[in-house]
């Protein structure tokens, strides 16, 4: 047998797991509140309500021994966590009193115990930094508990572009999963700019947003994405206002695509700004769902901002949520300004480290926590910065521990920045990690920042020599 069937038979042996408990014991969820973490505990839930049974979710910052030790004193016997675990298999072998399933993707700590299913691809040998996501692995213990849970395949897939798992396509489950949803008529995949927005934001704002890919003399500055468009012949705006990009003629958007092609030839891979489109075939056009990467946006700002449950139920279809989310989605973006602006305001002060090969970023309590991971993935992705500089941050969560993300600029197939961050954190009580090769991070104690930041230096130092 190959690694995927029994990756896939242990999964299904999970379900049959599943099935045994009690329909009169509730189902406590626990999950990671970015959008992977929110999708996979929505196909979850979906399950858990089409086999009329009782549950209780919540979805967290990160696993960590604070919250375990509260759920060891909760009255519930049965646990599944989504997107989170394997990397905390130490401290919930405690549990002794309750009886868990794992459904993981993170790279996992190797720790059995009877009370405990074990879900992880890597135990398999296959990478789950790019080949599944969270979401992914709950789409196929959903499928096996009842094939009717194959329509959350887009959530999936929603999950896996989330986790910035689609490159050009997806490797073989994603593109498993991906296959189920073209075949239910829930996905469709089509050929276009690879721009973030093109459902809701008029063309010359999608252009001016526009970070990954960067466009020379357009990205940042509305007046040059407005000068860009009539410069190439296309009228920003018409008598019915700003034009989006999915209202373009077949001609104009070959203009377009070849203008910034031309924009870009200094750069490495001038035409990488073609890619998939992934559409929600059972959303409304112009819509924030319409478009997979606009979902996953949508579905991180409601973690970020605490209201994950908006989420979850956006996932499962209900309008009010839509509506609900999609106002928050203007909160989320400012958030991602003022973090943006006050890493610009201080670039040269003392909260930013600069070396030769890394960014540190101490934004103490400045902008929100839970932006720091969404900051450093924007300046790892924009055009400030080198390929293979290391950007770190930290934000501090008002409770005595600190937040960390790391990320690189380029992804390096040698570079394993979870391995990094753990490097990072020897010897650091309380320290807990989590993530994969390309996006990893940590809690710390606050009263460590100092330890922790003159450590990371002298590790980012050292894989530059």
């Amino acid at each position: 047998m190959s690694r995927y069937s029994d990756f896939k038979g242990a999964i299904r042996d999970a379900a049959d797991q599943f099935k045994k408990i009690p329909k009169t014991e509730t189902i406590r969820v626990i999950s990671h509140l970015d959008a992977d973490g929110i999708a996979a505990a929505s196909i979850l839930i979906k399950a858990i309500q089409r086999s009329n049974r009782k549950y209780l979710v919540s979805i967290v910052h990160q696993l960590n021994k604070q919250i375990i030790e509260k759920l060891k004193k909760e009255p519930y016997t049965y646990y599944v966590f989504t997107d989170l675990g394997s990397g905390q298999l130490e401290n919930l072998k405690e549990l002794t009193n309750k009886r868990m399933i794992i459904l993981d993707h993170h790279k996992p700590v190797k720790v059995e115990a009877e009370h405990i299913i074990h879900i992880n691809p890597h135990l398999f040998g296959i990478d789950g930094s790019k080949e599944i996501s969270g979401a992914g692995v709950v789409y196929f213990f959903a499928s096996y508990l009842d094939k009717k849970n194959q329509d959350m395949a887009h959530i999936a897939i929603v999950g896996a572009i989330g986790d910035n798992q689609e490159e050009d396509g997806f490797l073989e489950l994603n593109n498993e999963i991906l296959d189920v949803a073209k075949r239910l008529n829930l996905i469709k995949v089509t050929r276009g700019l690879r721009l973030f927005g093109t459902q809701t934001k008029p063309l010359h704002k999608v252009l001016e947003y526009s970070t990954d890919p960067y466009i020379p003399g357009v990205s940042g500055s509305e007046s040059g994405a407005i000068q860009f468009l009539n410069e190439i012949g296309i009228q920003p705006n018409n008598k019915r206002g700003f034009r989006k990009l999915i209202h373009l003629n077949q001609e104009e958007m070959q203009k377009l695509v070849t203008a910034i092609i031309m924009k870009r030839m200094d750069e490495e891979k001038p035409d990488d700004v073609l890619g998939n489109i992934y559409i929600l075939l059972n959303e409304k056009e112009g819509s924030s769902f319409r478009d997979a990467r606009e979902f996953s946006t949508l579905l991180n700002a409601t973690g970020r901002l605490n209201r994950a449950s908006l989420g979850i139920a956006t996932c499962l279809g209900n309008e009010k949520a839509k509506s609900k989310a999609n106002a928050l989605l203007t909160e989320y973006k400012k958030e991602i300004v003022n973090a943006i602006n006050w890493f610009k305001d201080n670039v040269d002060e003392e909260p930013i480290i600069k070396g030769k090969n890394f960014v540190i970023i101490n934004t103490q309590d400045n902008i929100l926590p839970t932006m720091v991971g969404t900051l450093a993935s924007i300046l790892s992705r924009g055009n400030n910065f080198n390929d293979g500089t290391f950007i770190l941050s930290l934000g501090q969560l008002g409770d005595g521990y600190t937040k960390i993300s790391l990320r690189m600029v380029g992804k390096r197939k040698d570079v394993d920045l979870k391995n990094i961050i753990n490097k990072i954190t020897e010897g650091l009580e309380e320290a807990e990690i989590g993530g994969h090769n390309y996006a990893a991070g940590a809690m710390i104690r606050t009263d460590d920042e100092d330890k922790f930041i003159n450590k990371a230096k002298e590790i980012f130092e050292n894989y530059l020599n």
